[in-house]
């Protein structure tokens, strides 16, 4: 349908009428500006068109007579053809046509600085020189002020409080296009302009000093910029929900819902089940880790990770890959376009291996998104649980199990003939599930990668509640690790300072990956009962596997919350018990317990 919408204070005489008619109508050059061939086109127009007047009586002071004639012509087109309606608004009245296609270039506008922002960040941590930040700081610094000002300014809360209220007459996508733009408008209208610039120049530094304290592994050149950022995850709480535990409004930012009371069940269920299982594991003949040892060319496992991503069903046309210091995915602009990364260490290949399967698996969530959500608020997942769900689903409950080990070892040694020389897929699967307490997060075993994670949880929860000073954290992490995981930690590099999040400003973030964890095993239960799962892996066929996931999780973008997404899919309430079963059923095979 075409619409045009002509306001009468834009309208002073008869050829001004023609001249906003033919523009916004898109009529042809020879367009005679006159009543007989504007009712020539009107009725020979194969396309619906709708005719919005606004000021109905300045129309009629400006026109006079002339204006008369023009409405009896419409009525009589209207009444002849049926394609054409036309209809009278107040100057005050806003379209609601009009408002649907403001939406769509605003949500546009957002996606383009997304896309720049995003772009600049993800050249600094995959090749920019180091001494590049504060030239980047710039850029972005003017591109956070123009997205904030777009974001919040008068005339998009208009629109978007006039869709609200009309939302009676909206489809669900719209409906929940404006409810989450207005919640994020309505998050950034409380924090003053100059805080929000200031936070964002912050994690820019907070970036590039993480690389260097990592590297020199020295906490002490990280805690400033740390400091500032917790103390600002206070204060920015403090404003967005002051009825709420600052941890608990971040903990929810991540996956909706989620608090300190909700979390401290999950992890004690977790808990209750996880450490006497590795205590039973812990007092049996360790498995076999040598398979995974040796020397492993950086150039033979780049071969093997695009082996995997095309064997994962990953379109290569619009996923790319990258080496960085700490693993991630990201989306540039829509999931048309996906990012992910990885890192080699060439003395040990799994570690990249399961990083590619891992950050391919928030890739497939991505670009699994409905084409029609581009450029839009529900483009991509919906919460870092269920993308958490997706990677580790990908990572673990598939990449690690039995079925999919003996698929893929006969690509281990074509990539690694001379390493795999006499070794089995047998090997292969009790080294990559072996379980012993680690110092590295993402290096963690399936048993006690929960355990790494709680750790965080403490800290952060302890930090943001001002019971713990930042300047101590090291000493903390330490003692957690000693207490949960029964291991010394050396130095900062392989303690405090391994992951990145932090410097990222993701404070809340950590409690997704446990969460996801348990949410796939579940939705890995459901699918079972639909699909031959492992039948699908011992042939190296992902695609009964990702189309299931597309159709009951992926295609839905963020349509619906966390909850009700996870609630379609699965079938049934989320249950932490099918993850300890989960667990428990795996090491007790494999340690034969």
């Amino acid at each position: 349908m075409k619409t045009a919408i002509l306001n009468a204070k834009d309208i002073p005489d008869r050829a001004a009428l023609h001249s906003a008619l033919a523009q916004e109508l898109s009529f042809p050059p020879y367009y005679g500006n006159n009543l007989d061939a504007l009712c020539d086109l009107l009725t020979e127009s194969a396309e619906p068109i709708r005719i919005v007047l606004i000021g109905k009586e300045a129309f009629e002071e400006n026109l006079g007579v002339y204006f008369t004639r023009f409405l009896r012509m419409l009525e009589d087109v209207s009444g002849e053809s049926g394609r054409l309606t036309f209809e009278f608004r107040e100057e005050n009245e806003m379209d609601l046509q009009k408002a649907k296609e403001k939406l769509s270039e605003l949500q546009k506008k957002m996606s383009a600085f997304d896309h720049a922002s995003s772009l600049i960040y993800y050249d600094a941590v995959t090749g920019a020189p180091k001494g590049t930040a504060a030239n980047r700081a710039q850029t972005l610094s003017v591109l956070s002020l123009e997205s904030y000002q777009l974001a919040t300014g008068p005339e998009t809360v208009k629109l978007l409080e006039f869709l609200e209220e009309q939302k009676e007459q909206l489809d669900e996508r719209e409906t929940r296009t404006v409810e989450l733009l207005l919640k994020e408008i309505r998050r950034r209208q409380k924090i003053p302009q100059e805080e929000y610039l200031e936070m964002q120049m912050l994690l820019v530094e907070a970036d590039d000093v993480w690389h260097r304290a990592k590297e020199a592994s020295d906490f002490a050149l990280f805690e400033p910029v740390l400091e500032k950022i917790f103390e600002i995850h206070r204060r920015f709480a403090g404003y967005l929900a002051p009825e709420k535990a600052p941890y608990d409004y971040w903990l929810g930012e991540f996956e909706e819902g989620l608090t300190m009371e909700r979390c401290d069940a999950f992890f004690a269920t977790l808990r209750a089940h996880i450490v006497p299982l590795l205590k039973k594991v812990e007092a049996k003949p360790q498995l076999s880790n040598e398979i995974l040892h040796g020397s492993f060319p950086a150039a033979q496992q780049e071969a093997l990770s695009y082996r995997l991503m095309k064997l994962m069903g990953l379109d290569l046309d619009h996923v790319g890959l990258s080496t960085t210091e700490h693993p991630f995915t990201t989306s540039l602009g829509s999931h048309f376009d996906e990012r992910i990364t990885t890192h080699f260490y060439e003395e040990d290949f799994s570690f990249s291996m399961f990083s590619v399967i891992h950050e391919g698996g928030h890739a497939l969530y991505d670009t699994g998104s409905d084409d029609s959500f581009a450029y839009t608020a529900l483009d991509g997942g919906v919460s870092m649980g269920i993308h958490e769900s997706q990677s580790r689903f990908y990572e673990n409950l598939l990449g690690r199990s039995r079925a999919f080990c003996e698929a893929v070892f006969p690509l281990l040694q074509e990539v690694f003939p001379r390493q795999m020389y006499g070794r089995t897929a047998e090997e292969f699967y009790k080294a990559v599930n072996r379980a012993e307490p680690s110092l590295i997060r993402t290096e963690a075993d399936e048993l006690t990668y929960c355990l790494h994670i709680m750790v965080r949880y403490e800290l952060e929860k302890r930090v943001m509640a001002g019971e713990l000073a930042v300047h101590d954290l090291p000493g903390e992490w330490n003692r957690l690790y000693k207490e949960y995981l029964g291991i010394d930690v050396p130095d900062d590099k392989r303690g405090v300072l391994q992951d990145s999040h932090w410097s990222g400003g993701a404070i809340g973030y950590f409690p997704s990956y446990a969460l996801g964890s348990a949410y796939g095993a579940q939705l890995l239960a459901k699918m079972r009962e639909e699909i031959d799962v492992d039948g699908c892996l011992r042939r190296g066929d992902f695609a009964p596997i990702n189309e299931w996931n597309r159709e009951h999780l992926w295609k839905y973008g963020c349509l619906y919350k966390p909850a009700e997404l996870f609630r379609k899919a699965a079938g049934e309430e989320f249950d932490p018990t099918y993850y300890t079963d989960y667990l428990e059923k795996k090491y007790s095979e494999l340690y034969d317990l």
